[in-house]
């Protein structure tokens, strides 16, 4: 019978309880030395052809018939107050529609109540005003133009740093700091740790807001199927948006059904439901025809979220060995003007590094900017920024190589919730990234700028710690056709990261058949549940479902060749798709013959996804090393090399896991040299609308990147034995370079991103 406990769960940073429905047992993990046919195997994308050659349809690609298209009036402040709105010119426009607004709509709650669907009050450029629904996107978009607004422009403020000082414009009438207070975290005694250390470093460090900039814009295409609701969402959780839309309307969950069978892209900035997605739906039940609202890359610039800007201060004390014996932390991280989660940018600083002494403290703060969203690994990026910095700071003063240092101060337990790890071969990848990079090339970093002369090489590295565990509930269901082919049915999506091939591989391991014999259907609310595709938990949570439901269909597959075979279920073997008699191969027969044989009585299974085990713990690890060149004349850094070694528990793809790799690298890389999204302080206005204006990087600036894996199982985590590699790789990079170019020139840049300006800045201010 099922039962409910309350387990605690890591998501992103952050742990909560939660109440967990335990069906049954759970299989035991495939130990370390399984040998496999299909995991492991670099098998290529089972849906690459449909992406490829153009007929995958993505959200951005749908018109149905009769479609109509929504174009959205934004405001042109940062704070105001609508004193007035009128949309008659607007509603007679040729091919308009339906204009919507505060005025005809209802005051349906958002953000958590900090705002609604269409407020009076608008508290950054860019906060909705209006819809326009129109026969064309061209007419709605002209359409906008004919609205008349009356604003009262009222104070505002952008900048974190003044919005938390006494008389700061009020982002919202609780007060600019989430919470009303600081996020703060505290172990030993830190005054006394400083006063033990033989060597101090202080850094400051400041991170710029990153937009997301995915290939696919947001957008939704919603319809109404008599008292039914349909939505293709580009969304990483099509169960989330099915709910969040249903409370909206006010209607029940059944009456509603999101589809997302293609994605080009989140990185966590498609996680809820967008107002977009609520407009469309308001519109198309006025209508009685589908409504499309996809974003232009502009608004995907303004209004689609960020990872918000950091100031973080961080002070680091070590005896002279490199013991560590304090770890002082302050960040202030940007929310924007309606993030209701806050950044956890002290994960890193309170438990990567074994240390007895730590403090810390966060303020997450409102300011009349675009709203802050969870961006790949939020708050640990920029605070491994703020940490690894400093701790290859602390190495050069203490003459300690880098490497030996995190060694010195290796964590063998969590230290924050006092409990071990399911796993941490954080040691393995140290010494692969090492030998790859060629660490022992590194020279000692230069105790004077190097301010002249030819072109220097660096070398740095940086660590990487992240969750990644996966949690329940998430189901799949598995059938056997007569053909003897199988089909998976999951309801979850596939943002683009190839989570189709490796749960495909997963069932197709179990069944012992070809890849190319199972088909999986995913990303549609009316698939068995599976969660939110964030915080590199996906194939860890949905993947152990699967592996479960495609074992009950191969035991329902044993007995049925057991009768046939006239022999007892547990002297019957499935290998290579066939079933015979142990000890007697000739005497079997394939699974297809099996099938067929029994006609349309259907073989199926169902799975579901365990609770995580209690009292432990369980982490990514990982470890990058840079090699750049710094022009000291010019301040123009060149990455040459990028070596990524992550634990991650068992790979199932290596192509994918090195395609993931890659694009965290790549991601981490446009953050550490290239990527600022700039607001204007004065106006609050955007200043990089579109890719030619914000610099993401090129091909030609992208090293040589080196992805390795440690690809041990996590032996207890789930019966797979993976955790999430979405995140890990772009938590080091930013750090890594940024030790490299210090190594390379003597002089630290903790100002990101890295431009040519600020090195010769740095290089001129130590003069």
């Amino acid at each position: 019978m099922p039962r409910i406990i309350k387990q605690r769960v890591e998501f992103e940073g952050r742990v909560e309880e939660r109440n967990v429905v335990i069906e049954g047992d759970d299989l035991p993990v495939w130990p370390a030395g399984e040998r496999f046919q299909v995991i492991g195997t670099p098998v290529t994308r089972v849906d690459g052809a449909q992406r490829a050659g153009g007929t995958a349809r993505y959200t951005a690609d749908l018109y149905p018939a009769g479609v109509l298209h929504g174009a959205i009036l934004r405001s042109p402040h940062p704070h105001a107050r609508i004193r007035a709105l009128r949309t008659s010119r607007a509603e007679q426009a040729p091919g308009v529609r339906l204009v919507l607004s505060h005025r005809n709509t209802d005051a349906i709650p958002w953000y958590n109540g900090m705002s609604r669907i269409f407020d009076t009050e608008l508290r950054y450029v860019g906060d909705e005003v209006a819809l326009v629904v129109a026969d064309d996107a061209a007419a709605a978009r002209d359409a906008l133009d004919l609205i008349e607004v009356e604003y009262e422009p009222l104070p505002h403020v952008i900048d974190p740093l003044e919005a938390i000082r006494p008389g700061a414009p009020q982002v919202h009438p609780q007060g600019n700091v989430l919470g009303g207070a600081p996020e703060r975290y505290a172990r030993g005694d830190v005054e006394q740790g400083f006063l033990a250390a033989d060597a101090i470093v202080e850094l400051d460090v400041t991170t710029p807001d990153v937009l997301h900039h995915s290939m696919e814009t947001h957008g939704s295409v919603a319809w109404w199927e008599g008292d039914t609701l349909v939505i293709w969402d580009s969304t990483q959780h099509i169960f989330g948006v099915r709910r969040q839309v249903a409370a909206a309307l006010r209607i029940p969950l059944d009456r509603v059904r999101v589809l997302s069978p293609f994605m080009g892209g989140g990185f966590g900035g498609k996680n809820n439901a967008g107002k977009h997605t609520v407009l469309a739906a308001l519109a198309s039940r006025r209508l009685g025809r589908p409504v499309r609202i996809v974003f232009t890359r502009a608004e995907e610039s303004q209004a689609a979220g960020k990872r918000p800007r950091s100031v973080q201060r961080i002070r680091v004390g070590a005896r002279s060995d490199g013991t560590l014996v304090a770890i002082d932390y302050w960040g202030v991280s940007s929310i924007g003007a309606y993030r209701a989660i806050g950044t956890p940018l002290a994960g890193p600083a309170t438990e990567l590094y074994a240390c007895p002494n730590v403090r810390a403290e966060t303020l997450n703060v409102f300011t009349h900017t675009g709203p802050a969203a969870a961006f790949r690994a939020p708050g640990y990026v920029e605070g491994t920024c703020a940490l690894e910095c400093a701790i290859e700071a602390l190495a050069d003063q203490l003459e300690i190589d880098p490497l030996e240092l995190r060694l010195r101060n290796y964590a063998e337990a969590d230290q924050v919730l006092g409990r071990p790890y399911s796993s941490k071969f954080l040691r393995e990848a140290y010494a692969m990234g090492a030998r790859a990079i060629g660490w022992e090339r590194r020279a000692l970093t230069p105790r004077s700028p190097v301010r002249d002369g030819p072109p220097r090489r660096g070398l740095g590295m940086a660590t990487q710690l992240w969750g990644g565990s996966g949690s329940a509930p998430a189901y799949a269901e598995v059938r056997l056709n007569p053909d003897g082919t199988a089909e998976v049915r999951i309801g979850t999506q596939d943002i683009g990261t190839g989570t189709k091939t490796a749960l495909t591989q997963i069932a197709a391991e179990v069944l012992t058949l070809p890849v190319g014999k199972v088909t999986l259907s995913l990303g549609d609310t009316d698939f068995p549940y599976s969660p939110l595709s964030a915080g590199s938990q996906t194939l860890a949570s949905c993947g152990p479902a699967v592996r479960m439901a495609a074992d009950e269909a191969r035991r329902h597959l044993i007995d049925a060749a057991a009768s046939l075979l006239e022999v007892a279920p547990e002297d019957v073997r499935l290998e290579g798709g066939r079933l015979f008699v142990a000890g007697v191969p000739e005497r079997g027969l394939a699974i297809a013959e099996l099938t067929g044989q029994i006609g349309n009585f259907t073989i199926a299974g169902r799975g579901f996804r365990g609770p995580n085990p209690d009292g432990v713990t369980i982490r990514t690890w990982g470890a990058q090393f840079a090699e750049v060149e710094v022009d000291p004349e010019t301040g123009e850094v060149s990455v040459l090399r990028i070596v990524a070694c992550h634990d991650v528990g068992r790979v199932i793809n290596p192509l994918q896991y090195q395609s993931q790799i890659h694009g965290g690298v790549i991601q981490g890389l446009g953050m550490a040299l290239r990527e600022e999204h700039v607001t204007d302080p004065e106006t609050g206005a955007v200043l990089d609308l579109g890719f030619d204006a914000y610099a993401v990087p090129r091909i030609t600036g992208i090293p040589e990147i080196v992805a390795l894996a440690v690809d041990k199982p996590d032996p207890i985590a789930n019966n797979l034995g993976v955790k999430g590699v979405g995140e890990p790789p772009i938590i080091p990079t930013p750090a890594a370079i940024a030790n490299a170019v210090a190594n390379a020139l003597g002089v630290r840049v903790t100002s990101f991103p890295i431009t040519p300006a600020k090195v010769r800045a740095e290089l001129g201010r130590r003069a």
